[in-house]
Parts: structure tokens; C-alpha cells; sequence
């Protein structure tokens, strides 16, 4: 059925939008040449977005071209503003941003193992309304949230799990309570892994599996560009895969026995410690590394490149390619990526020990890359669920 000429220029208008979020600024006669439309339907929708406000002219093309094919039209990226929340077991990260991306104000906050539900709830929203009144005047539209843990694939709500903070659904909770914005929350794996998707190391890929390797492990499944979360949103619970070398096996409520065991990061510094391999910085007067300890570990052994260094990478290896071929026997992704901390701490030397075992161990060809964000891709994961999310709300004209 051929639209309605509203809805035609609905779907122009959306279109331009993307456009010039993704690419701009750009003149008229680089959005004709992008949407495919004719250049009156072009002027058309680019007097509706300025009305609307949601474009501008930000400059001219060439110093010495003038008018209006000259002009540079930009979104106006300061209209609302965009937040994301890390919420990790013993601290809370937060970044603000504009409808562009680009970060406006940041802030981190440790939150101790003794700290009350209530109390840890309330230091964390503060840190977030101060953070978005440092980041500047616009409102609040989105919140992307990235969590350990489930989340409820059709009520959207972070799950109660066994060995998480209880202050970490109660801070959920009060945000979407308490903020007048979309809260969203998702895995802390799968922003990590649309991080990496749109702006790290899998750029290139539609299909891939991604690792993360921090103070837990997780696996965020990307297929054909989508996200894949599972019936219960449990896909990529890779810390409960059974596997050989651990001293049990895990349990429903429980993945110590699991491939966590191996290669959590108690199990790295473990490792780590037996090949002499240090987990802080004790030099004197030294700089301390900001890492987590399993992370400067790795970092340590690759700076040594002694043969204590080499035993202790390879161990890691290993492991890693012990719950990695089960990944891949299952969903053939044909990419893997050694994501957070660890997995960018190991870089590229990791990711080929990994691709070599694997490819011992499967028939089915894998490459494994080392992921380029760290720790930062759940912001920035969290920072595009938000501007989807303000993109469907206030990209459209008359919202």
C-alpha cells in the first residue's frame, strides 16, 4: 500500500535525520545525493527540520562558495541530552552526552561492600543529577543503564540475582521513578557489545560473539546485527558453562564450578600469582595503574616478555579457549572479541593465542580479535541505547 503523503514525509524527514547524525553536516545536494529524493522535496524537509527545530545551519561548504546550496545544515545536538550508568558490583560509572555523542561531563563513584541498600541508592542518583547539571541545562531524555545479570526481556526490569548487590535493582528502580527521562536497562555485555559493534573492533562484522573478561565473564551474542537475548534474556550466561579443569560444577544459583572459575578475574590473579606475575603496582614512587588487578596482570606479563610472562599468557589462553569453543561449536560466528578490561589489556598477542587454539580444537574458523573500548564500551553501549531511544521520540517533526 503506498504511503500517505504525511507519512512519506515522515519517513524523509527520519531518514535526513540519520543522515546528518551519522555523516553531517552536510548541504542540501549532499542530502539529495545520500536520500535519492529531488531537490524540492529535499528543500521541503529541510524548512520542516529548521522549523522544528531540530536542525540548523552550522557553516557554509567552501570559503569561497556562498548561498544556499553552500549552507551546512547540523543537528542540534544540545536539544536534550543523553545519559548512561555502569553499574558494576563496588562502584557506579556515569557519562553524559549530547544527541551527537559526544560526552559532556563524566563521573565515577565506589560504592564499598558494607554500604546500605538505601544509602548506596541515594549517593548514585546524586552523582547522576549532579554529573547532567554539570553537563549543562538541556533536559534529561534517555538513560541507558548496563547491569550485571538478567534482565527480563518483556518487562525490561533488571532480575534479582544471586551473588549481585541488592542496592543494584533498587537504583533501577528509583531512577525510573524518580527521572522524568526513559530509563533502559540492558546486560553490561550486550552495550559492551554494541560498542564494539558500531565504533571498536567489530566494526566490519554483523555476525560475532563477544567475551567480556572483567571482574566476571560474559558473552553478548550479536547475529546478523541484532542482539540475540535469549527466552529468558539469559544468552551469553557463558560464567555457568561447564567445563573441564575446574574442581566442580556449577549450580542455578551459583557459577563458581563454571567456566567463571577459570577465568573471572580471581581465577587470572590466581594464575597470575603462581607464574610470579604481579596484580598492582608496588614500585616506589611508581604511577598507579588505574587497571583492574587481573588487567595490570596481563599488562605486567606482555611488559616482561620473559618466559614467566609467555607460561602465564599461554595458561590464559587456554582457559579462555576452553569456553570459547563451545561458543563456537553452537553458533559458528566466525568472529570473536576479547572485550573489557583484560581482553583490551591482552590486545592483539591474546586474541592470536586464542585464534590458534581454537583453531586446534574446532574445525570451524574463527577469528578472534582483541576488543579496542576496555571497560568504556558499557557507557558508550549505554550512550547509543539512549539516542536510539531519543532518535524514535524526538526525531520525527511536532514531537
Amino acid at each position: 500500500m503506498p504511503a500517505s503523503p504525511s507519512t512519506a514525509r515522515a519517513i524523509n524527514d527520519r531518514l535526513a535525520l540519520r543522515l546528518l547524525q551519522q555523516d553531517g553536516p552536510l548541504t542540501a545536494t549532499q542530502l539529495k545525493s545520500l536520500t535519492g529524493l529531488s531537490r524540492p522535496t529535499v528543500a521541503d524537509l529541510v524548512d520542516r527540520l529548521q522549523d522544528a527545530g531540530l536542525v540548523r545551519v552550522v557553516g557554509e561548504s567552501g570559503s569561497d562558495r556562498r548561498g544556499p546550496n553552500a549552507r551546512l545544515y547540523g543537528i542540534v545536538a544540545d536539544r536534550v541530552h543523553l545519559a548512561a550508568l555502569d553499574v558494576r558490583t563496588d562502584s557506579v560509572a556515569v557519562a553524559v552526552a549530547d544527541l551527537l555523542g559526544v560526552t559532556l561531563a563524566e563521573a565515577t563513584l565506589p560504592i564499598g561492600s558494607d554500604t546500605g541498600t538505601r544509602f548506596a541508592v541515594e549517593r548514585a542518583v546524586g552523582m547522576l543529577e549532579r554529573t547532567a547539571r554539570t553537563a549543562g541545562t538541556a533536559p534529561l531524555h534517555s538513560v541507558g543503564i548496563g547491569a550485571p545479570g538478567l534482565i527480563d526481556p518483556v518487562t525490561g526490569e533488571l532480575r534479582n540475582t544471586a551473588g549481585l548487590p541488592a542496592w543494584h535493582g533498587g537504583l533501577v528502580r528509583e531512577l525510573q521513578q524518580r527521572l522524568s527521562a526513559t530509563v533502559l536497562v540492558e546486560n553490561e555485555t550486550n552495550l559492551a557489545a554494541v560498542a564494539e559493534h558500531r565504533i571498536g573492533a567489530a566494526q566490519d562484522r554483523d555476525t560475532f560473539v563477544l567475551l567480556w573478561l572483567g571482574h566476571g565473564i560474559g558473552a553478548a551474542v550479536m547475529l546478523d546485527g541484532k542482539l540475540r537475548r535469549g527466552a529468558s534474556g539469559g544468552a551469553g550466561e557463558i560464567g555457568f558453562l561447564p567445563v573441564p579443569g575446574t574442581s566442580g560444577v556449577p549450580s542455578s544459583v551459583n557459577c563458581e564450578g563454571g567456566f567463571h572459575s577459570l577465568v573471572g578475574s580471581a581465577a587470572v590473579c590466581e594464575l597470575a600469582a603462581r607464574h610470579g606475575i604481579g596484580t598492582s603496582d608496588t614500585s616506589d614512587g611508581g604511577a598507579q595503574e588505574q587497571d583492574p588487578a587481573a588487567a595490570f596482570a596481563v599488562r605486567a606479563a606482555l611488559r616482561a616478555g620473559d618466559e614467566a610472562g609467555e607460561a602465564f599468557l599461554s595458561g590464559l589462553a587456554d582457559r579462555l579457549a576452553l569456553g570459547a569453543a563451545s561458543v563456537v561449536s553452537v553458533l559458528d560466528p566466525g568472529c570473536l572479541v576479547l572485550a573489557g578490561e583484560v581482553g583490551r589489556a591482552g590486545g592483539d598477542v591474546l586474541a592470536a593465542r586464542v585464534e590458534e587454539r581454537l583453531a586446534r580444537m574446532s574445525p570451524l574458523r574463527t577469528e578472534v580479535r582483541a576488543g579496542t573500548l576496555g571497560g568504556g564500551a558499557v557507557l558508550r553501549g549505554g550512550l547509543f541505547a539512549a539516542r536510539e531511544a531519543a532518535q524514535d521520540a524526538l526525531f520525527t517533526p511536532g514531537a
